[in-house]
């Protein structure tokens, strides 16, 4: 007989962030594999867009980090686990790892993780936290990136018997597809953001954080004009600043320091990702600290845009340097500038075939079928069918 495979993925919020979306896109796989699925969460805006005919939601507090509420999540996840007949739990997050690891113990269910960043500590207590992702029978590292990490920060926790796999993540490229997007409703967001139609446009995306590198993107628009006498171009600093009010407060005085209030846009959202990308002529990635995976250059990629990218993290194995867009040094807005001059110069033939080149990378690589099928075959070996 054949042991039919249901699995429990138990994440804190279901946002439209990368280990939300890749939660959701496994979820919507198994169910049309004829696998059980089901989803913990305590809520997100991503919740109403799962297929509750097809996979299965069970809310918790599963986002709190509270000793008693863990406690709470674990029993209520182990009467869940034998209810449903779970075979695999697969936590996404330290928290409910947690509550997960030891429901698995009291069920005596497998237990998987996803290692989705990289879990900065600073004493022995916030790592020997961060190690519940290591106590499963598989952790999944989103990138080679995360996999040395791992390895170079968490060996005293790494049991051979444990198995340790890097499954890239992937997006829908289908979804994130030039092809797929409305005239209409570009020259209907053109107008809301007050573009102009023949200036070059710069988007970069990302929530309004100092680590996502915004000074160093504003300081080498300024260096664009000074340096390379490069005026005909228009920014979009795409991202909510989450309650971050004084940086982003920060980053308006700079840019009216620096004299670019017309030049830059700044946009708190847009639920249209792919519209958005679809406006800009080259996509901006200038995070100061490493990405576990990058997914705004895999998406610029995916929607045939060029992407320049900082050369730390997740992106130098999802960029080709030179040939999908640039890679420069993380932290110098001079280099930075360099490339957007090289991007503009550009005529439109070799724009496009830079970003026809990101499309074939990303569609070969990094494609959401790949990445579910692959997590798909890792829970049949753990169940030995």
């Amino acid at each position: 007989m054949t042991t039919k495979i249901n699995v429990l993925q138990v994440i804190p919020k279901l946002g439209y962030g990368g280990a939300e979306t890749g939660c959701y896109d496994i979820a919507h796989f198994l169910s049309e594999k004829d696998c059980g699925s089901f989803i913990a969460t305590s809520g997100g805006e991503l919740l109403k867009f799962v297929k509750k005919n097809k996979v299965g939601i069970l809310k918790l507090p599963v986002h709190s980090k509270n000793p008693l509420l863990i406690l709470f999540n674990a029993l209520i996840l182990s009467f869940f686990i034998i209810f449903k007949k779970i075979n695999i739990v697969h936590a996404r997050s330290r928290a409910p790892a947690w509550s997960c690891y030891l429901a698995c113990i009291i069920t005596n269910t497998i237990f998987v993780t996803t290692f989705h960043g990289t879990y900065n500590f600073k004493n022995k207590f916030k790592k020997f936290y961060n190690s519940i992702m290591l106590r499963s029978k598989l952790t999944i590292a989103g990138s080679n990136f995360i996999f040395e990490h791992i390895n170079d920060n968490y060996n005293e926790y790494l049991n051979k018997k444990n198995k340790l796999r890097v499954i890239f993540r992937g997006i829908n490229i289908d979804y994130f597809n030039q092809k797929n997007v409305s005239m209409l409703k570009q020259e209907k967001l053109k107008a809301e953001w007050l573009l102009e139609p023949n200036n070059f446009t710069i988007l970069m995306p990302g929530r309004l954080t100092s680590w996502k590198g915004q000074e160093k993107f504003i300081e080498s628009l300024n260096i664009l004009i000074e340096d390379f006498n490069i005026t005909n171009f228009q920014a979009i600093l795409l991202g909510s600043d989450q309650g971050r009010k004084v940086y982003s407060k920060k980053l308006f005085s700079l840019a009216e320091r620096y004299s670019l209030t017309k030049k830059i846009r700044f946009i708190s959202h847009c639920k249209d990702m792919p519209l958005a990308y679809s406006l800009a002529d080259v996509v901006v990635s200038a995070s100061i600290e490493p990405e576990a995976f990058g997914r705004v250059a895999v998406e610029a990629q995916s929607m045939g845009k060029p992407i320049i990218a900082s050369n730390i993290g997740g992106s130098k194995e999802t960029v080709l340097d030179k040939k999908t867009g640039f890679l420069y040094k993380y932290d110098d807005p001079r280099e930075l500038a360099k490339n957007l001059n090289t991007v503009i110069q550009l005529n439109p033939e070799e724009l496009k075939l830079m970003g026809n080149e990101g499309r074939k990378n990303i569609a070969k690589k990094f494609d959401v079928e790949a990445m579910c099928d692959s997590n798909l075959r890792e829970y049949k070996k753990l169940l030995k069918i």
